[in-house]
């Protein structure tokens, strides 16, 4: 999965289409389900003695959201960007823009054997 918690996205599809960046709260399913701030409001009808609402009444809870509707916000490109991952030339994996080439994060440190792969290439 390309989009961590942490990261802020676009959302490209759905009720919420108003490009403005938010923040995922949390990846869920294996990277197939994202939570994301202020996306895919509900109420939940509790009844008196709930846990969360003693007193019982609506709660109002976020919903994830399928990965596919959402694109990375890159700052550089002030726009919602597809993600890549790429080895480095000292082995370690990084996750980049795909619009302007620009390093996101580092995913791993550095492995002898994937710089000795991108050496040959």
């Amino acid at each position: 999965m390309k989009i961590k918690r942490g990261d802020m996205v676009v959302v490209v599809c759905g009720d919420d289409k108003s490009n403005s960046p938010r923040l995922v709260q949390a990846v869920l399913a294996g990277g197939s389900k994202v939570l994301v701030d202020g996306v895919n409001l509900i109420y939940k009808h509790v009844k008196r003695g709930h846990p969360k609402s003693p007193q019982g009444g609506r709660l109002r809870m976020e919903k994830p959201i399928n990965s596919s509707n959402v694109m990375y916000y890159c700052n550089s490109c002030n726009k919602g960007v597809k993600v890549g991952l790429r080895y480095q030339e000292d082995g370690s994996k990084d996750r980049y823009c795909r619009s302007c080439e620009k390093t996101i994060s580092q995913m791993s440190p550095a492995r002898p054997r994937h710089a000795a792969a991108n050496a040959s290439r």
